[in-house]
């Protein structure tokens, strides 16, 4: 991976999804708005926010390259 700028963007926007769908899932299981527990909601979502950058890790498929730029690059590069 060549641009780290570009995959922490999306690392973080991905992150922050999942973040928000974490906590919005964990209030959506309390009964009633005085029966969330805020403590557990901000650690579980925070948690797989933590979890979703380490995935990331892995590859985002929104930064794959198509083959034939990846190997027109190398191409050009044996060329120079």
């Amino acid at each position: 991976m060549r641009n780290w700028g570009t995959w922490a963007k999306a690392a973080g926007i991905r992150a922050i999804k999942t973040i928000a769908q974490t906590a919005v899932a964990t209030i959506g299981t309390a009964a009633m708005m005085s029966e969330v527990d805020w403590a557990m909601i901000v650690s579980a979502s925070l948690l797989a926010g933590v979890v979703s950058l380490l995935t990331s890790v892995a590859g985002l498929p929104e930064l794959k390259v198509d083959t034939t730029e990846k190997i027109e690059a190398k191409e050009e590069d044996k060329n120079e």
